[in-house]
């Protein structure tokens, strides 16, 4: 069975609460919950931290996942040390956005450090971004 790793950076554990006219009314739990639901034949393994250490500790555990779906909030902006470290794993890394990060007002938002070292970006398409990353992985990197 397949595994892939949901990784959510800083202030996704807000979700819900955080700005829900930007980033919604579901909490990461749910979220989580949902895509379980959906991809039965799957397992995934979520994690969350506000700290870019603790991140780049769980993607060097390798042997845990097949692939990943990264949200690094804020951290793709800045952390080129995240990038780094994806950019060194061996396996395939999608990036997800729940706002579109590229219309935001904040032109900092328009950049990733992380982007260039993923094998795609959804953003701007809520939460449902993770299920199209999830689809993507399946469909590209199928280990069957």
């Amino acid at each position: 069975m397949q595994t892939i790793l949901i990784l959510n950076g800083p202030n996704l554990n807000l979700l819900g609460t955080r700005e829900p006219e930007i980033y919604g009314k579901e909490t990461l739990p749910t979220v989580i919950a949902n895509l379980q639901r959906r991809f039965l034949d799957l397992t995934l393994k979520h994690y969350q931290s506000n700290h870019e250490g603790a991140l780049i500790d769980k993607l060097q555990e390798t042997d845990g996942f097949d692939s990943v779906v990264i949200n690094p909030g804020a951290l793709a902006h800045t952390s080129y040390a995240l990038a780094d470290c994806i950019r060194a794993l061996p396996k395939p890394v999608v990036e997800v956005h729940i706002s579109n990060v590229f219309g935001r007002a904040e032109t900092w938002r328009h950049q990733s450090v992380i982007s260039p070292v993923v094998a795609g970006v959804i953003s701007g398409f809520g939460v449902a971004g993770y299920v199209l990353a999830i689809d993507y992985l399946l469909h590209h990197y199928n280990k069957a």
